[in-house]
């Protein structure tokens, strides 16, 4: 079976043409990407409130529509900050975001100038000093299990970590990186004071990394992959880094919109629709183009919030149970916005019944299997299976909980504060064509440029799943019932 989502471009058909249109005003080029906090943000914000006005939707936020959420942001300088592999007969540069890069904390020192020592198994033999070096590490394909155990703690007077990218998982980091940047909320607990830096190496210079030392960097990988012992020694090389921050306080608004319900006591409850506005925004170019439009991450999303609060109006359809809209800023980022929201709820949390997030989902093939993150924690699994069954369409739990999609959007900010939550994802067979259009997607296009308005999709998908979704925050919110944690 040949998908047309492998080979060519997608037109909207009449199910999807308006919320198509809204796909396309918030991730045309003049949004910018929506970073959080930028212009381009503050231009879909404007986007999103006024359509909920349109729609009927009433202001559910501090400041009208809007919640702003205090921010700090800390941004590596690329441009002024440089880094070198340094050796007795030179030095070899290194090209930030494109070959070295940085988890950028509050309180980072401006210079690192450190020896380099690769950590093996278990404690470090006698004669290794560590005192004032870089800890070098091999890190595990992300979405694996290796990849979720804790790191060991670092060994006292250990200055930090260099750690091997790994591109081998079901995701990666992408090289280049977009950028290096800490978004934090204003008044949350402060970091570890002097924090020690966390780098990140792209392993196409990790021969570079390995040379003189006696091993090379596939020897290790293909230990590491057999699980097999890794030996402590030192590196004949040192890594000096100097870094310039530029650090500032910013403001960016989630959008919260409600539709009070129709029931006389119902009506004091409220389902909660949750996606997020934020994208990546301008970043490192790939091939040419540095805008990250987040077309559907997850612009069609909020898109989809839209459009059913548009569809409601215009049948003039009353739910028992009010409905609250939330988009929400800065996920991208370590789900900013949600959290705070979660904090500051505009409206008691015992009121809110359930949460429902839109993200993860991709219309990239027919809609026949949706994996439902937190399944069978609640009786929401059991909500979306009877309105399911009848379109055709089969719910599964994660098959993939390595990846830990489940703490990754905004619905695991309101499990937080014991909101009965979930997302969906489109599902496929394993080894499908199906799964090969998915990984594709996520190889190609996620947190990219190509993530724009000229990519493939499937239509008929896309209105199925705005279909189900529509009829499933129908049943949560007509139900005698609110819905309940299973554990």
């Amino acid at each position: 079976m040949v998908f047309c989502v492998s080979v060519c471009a997608t037109e909207p058909n009449q199910a999807t043409r308006r919320w198509w249109s809204h796909v396309e005003a918030l991730a045309n080029d003049g949004m910018e990407g929506r970073d959080t906090g930028s212009e381009g943000y503050r231009r879909a914000a404007r986007y999103v409130a006024a359509q909920f006005e349109t729609a009927g939707l009433q202001p559910a936020g501090e400041q009208g529509y809007y919640q702003p959420v205090p921010l700090h942001a800390t941004r590596l300088r690329v441009d002024r900050s440089t880094a070198a592999l340094v050796r007795q007969d030179g030095s070899r540069n290194l090209r930030w975001l494109h070959e070295i890069t940085l988890n950028v904390q509050p309180g980072l020192p401006n210079q690192i100038v450190a020896g380099l020592v690769f950590a093996g198994l278990g404690t470090p033999p006698a004669g290794i000093d560590l005192r004032g070096k870089l800890l070098v590490r091999l890190g595990a394909p992300v979405g694996t299990p290796a990849a979720n155990r804790p790191a060991p703690p670092l060994l006292e007077g250990v200055t930090g970590t260099l750690t091997v990218d790994n591109l081998d998982g079901p995701e990666r980091r992408r090289w280049p990186v977009a950028y290096a940047v800490n978004l934090a909320l204003v008044g949350a607990a402060a970091g570890a004071q002097n924090p020690r830096p966390a780098l990140a190496l792209n392993p196409a210079v990790a021969e570079e990394l390995f040379k003189g030392s006696g091993h090379t960097y596939s020897e290790l990988k293909k230990l590491a992959g057999a699980e097999q012992p890794l030996p402590w020694f030192e590196l004949p090389a040192a890594l000096r880094a100097d870094l310039h921050f530029e650090v500032a306080d910013l403001s960016s608004d989630n959008i919260l919109g409600a539709l009070p319900g129709s029931d006389p006591v119902l009506k004091n409850e409220y389902v909660v629709l949750s996606a997020h506005l934020d994208g990546y925004g301008f970043g490192e170019a790939i091939k040419g183009d540095r805008l990250y439009n987040g077309a559907f991450d997850d612009a069609a999303y909020v898109a989809t919030l839209i459009d059913l609060a548009q569809k409601l109006k215009e049948a003039g359809t009353r739910l028992r149970r009010s409905l609250l809209f939330v988009v929400v800023t800065g996920e991208e980022k370590g789900l900013l916005g949600s959290r705070y929201y979660t904090a500051h709820t505009t409206i008691p949390k015992e009121r809110m019944v359930a949460d429902i997030n839109l993200d993860q989902l991709r219309p990239l093939f027919p809609l026949q299997l949706l994996t439902m993150l937190a399944v069978d924690d609640s009786t929401l699994g059991d909500t979306a299976r009877q309105v399911a069954e009848p379109m055709g369409i089969r719910i599964q739990a994660d098959p993939e909980p390595d990846r830990n999609l489940l703490r990754r959007s905004d619905h695991y900010s309101f499990m937080q504060i014991d909101v009965p939550s979930a997302g969906f994802i489109f599902g496929y067979e394993k080894e499908s064509p199906e799964e090969a259009v998915y990984r594709r997607w996520y190889a190609d296009r996620y947190h990219s440029p190509s993530d724009d308005l000229k990519q493939p999709w499937d239509p008929e998908a896309a209105a199925k799943f705005n279909e189900f979704f529509g009829r499933m925050v129908a049943a949560l919110a007509n139900a005698d019932e609110r819905p309940r944690w299973k554990r």
